[in-house]
């Protein structure tokens, strides 16, 4: 079965969100406040905190802009569809591979898959919402960081594996108002 891809139905980049700014809270390591159209939100950050230097399984929210390339939704829990990013429904047999040095490192990837892998289609809310940031996809380094996404957080902002996450409530707010000119800002 070929995914479906949408694309943005109508360009409306004058209303479009052109910076994401993700600081690290004070006095946190693992959370942070995402600066946005005049908002903060407070958001969850790798359990190793922001960091220049990125390496598989390190923990850390890698330092940088960051172009957000897509979106992925649950279309089964998640009602949002007029979104200025292009977007796909998540389907059970969609994965994202995390085996470094494999030659799909940090692409997604058709379950069932052999090697390390992240499952997209999870049972919690996390992944209700993915956005992809362009780390390690345009410059791609074998054990650079995988699955560096923009998604849901738990309620309580546990920390990431070096994912950006904010509440699904903040996340349903922001994701319309983001676009293909928006970038992410990590500082």
């Amino acid at each position: 079965m070929v995914s479906k891809s949408h694309s943005c139905s109508r360009f409306r980049f004058a209303g479009d969100i052109t910076t994401l700014h993700v600081r690290r809270a004070p006095g946190q390591t693992s959370r942070g406040l995402l600066l946005a159209a005049g908002r903060a939100f407070p958001c969850a950050l790798g359990r190793s905190g922001i960091g220049t230097i990125k390496k598989e399984g390190d923990g850390v929210t890698p330092r940088g802009r960051f172009a957000l390339l897509s979106a992925m939704l649950r279309t089964d829990k998640v009602r949002l569809r007029d979104l200025r990013l292009s977007w796909r429904a998540i389907r059970d047999i969609d994965g994202w591979c995390d085996e470094a040095g494999h030659r799909l490192y940090n692409r997604p990837v058709t379950l069932p898959f052999s090697e390390s892998h992240e499952v997209l289609k999870r049972q919690d809310d996390l992944y209700d919402m993915i956005v992809v940031m362009d780390h390690n996809i345009s410059r791609h380094l074998s054990h650079g960081g995988s699955a560096i996404f923009f998604h849901v957080a738990r309620e309580d902002l546990r920390p990431t594996e070096g994912c950006v996450a904010l509440r699904k409530r903040d996340m349903e707010w922001l994701l319309p108002r983001i676009g293909p000119r928006t970038v992410m800002h990590v500082e």
